[in-house]
């Protein structure tokens, strides 16, 4: 998918994970574009969106529990780049012909992971890590949260690390565009998480252009195209949801746009007037405050 600002786009896949935001935001700081998506999103919709690579985030359920969320119907198939992360991966796993089991141990917390020579003729690093992996420590500290422990791959898939309790921590299958990390690569716990996205996305083809100039001069465009050569009036509490519509609104259409402050009673003594003479300061017009009756 190419954003509307011109750059790649990544889907976060959500299974209730308590990372989804932070995978969004990591993978932002690689500047590429990031949105999440609820699990329930159908196939043909998450591609209708014309995603570059897809993320299945971790999530709290055992992949055996009933009701447990499935991954959309079709997505591993599809021909995307897919990396799965924890509850993700396991996903992948067990979807894919490979084996989740309940070994009665879980890992939580900060593990040592070691890192395996990845098989010849794969399509991938033929270093030990493999894709994601290769070139890094050969063993290191990874962040694990999970109960259910892959144990068994599924075919055509190379597994590339391994920790003490999980013999399947990494997997990758680079020619089908699919990479599974029991670990969560984007907490600083991991050592070399970002690292490990960095490469995900480079051999997904994503492109790192995005930044968050790039979504502000995107935004100033739209606004000034849906107000033309009109005049824009904004309701100002002093609050950072609107001082930020009202800065974009500046910032396109200039001294058109005309702010009210609304004083809703919560802000701080002395605020109501700082809010007041920095919107003024910006705009270079008076901030109309009406006077509410007591």
């Amino acid at each position: 998918m190419v954003h509307a600002g011109g750059t790649d786009t990544v889907l976060v896949v959500d299974f209730g994970a308590q990372y989804a935001q932070l995978i969004a935001r990591r993978v932002r700081e690689c500047q590429v574009y990031s949105e999440i998506v609820p699990a329930t999103m159908p196939t043909a919709e998450i591609l209708a969106r014309r995603p570059k690579a897809v993320i299945l985030s971790g999530g709290p359920a055992s992949v055996y529990a009933p009701g447990a969320p499935p991954a959309p119907d079709g997505l591993l198939s599809a021909g995307i780049p897919v990396l799965g992360i924890c509850y993700g991966c396991q996903l992948m796993v067990a979807g894919l012909g490979g084996t989740v089991a309940h070994t009665g141990t879980g890992e939580y917390g900060a593990t040592a992971l070691e890192l395996l020579p990845a098989a010849p003729g794969t399509g991938g690093d033929p270093r030990p890590g493999g894709t994601l992996l290769a070139g890094l420590p050969p063993r290191q500290q990874v962040w694990m949260s999970h109960g259910d422990t892959c144990t068994v791959a599924p075919p055509g898939f190379v597994v590339t690390a391994r920790t003490a309790a999980t013999p399947v921590a990494t997997i990758e299958a680079p020619g089908q565009g699919l990479y599974g990390v029991q670990f969560h690569p984007e907490v600083l716990h991991t050592e070399h998480g970002m690292e490990v996205l960095r490469r995900f996305l480079a051999a997904a083809g994503c492109q790192p252009g995005w930044t968050m100039r790039n979504i502000i001069g995107e935004q100033t465009a739209r606004i000034a195209g849906q107000i033309g050569g009109g005049r824009a009036i904004c309701g100002l509490s002093g609050g950072v949801d609107s001082a930020v519509a009202a800065a974009l609104v500046q910032r396109a259409i200039g001294s058109r746009l005309a702010c009210v402050f609304v004083d809703h009673g919560l802000l701080r003594q002395g605020e109501a007037e700082q809010v007041r003479w920095t919107c003024t300061r910006w705009t270079r017009r008076r901030c109309s405050w009406p006077r509410w009756p007591a």
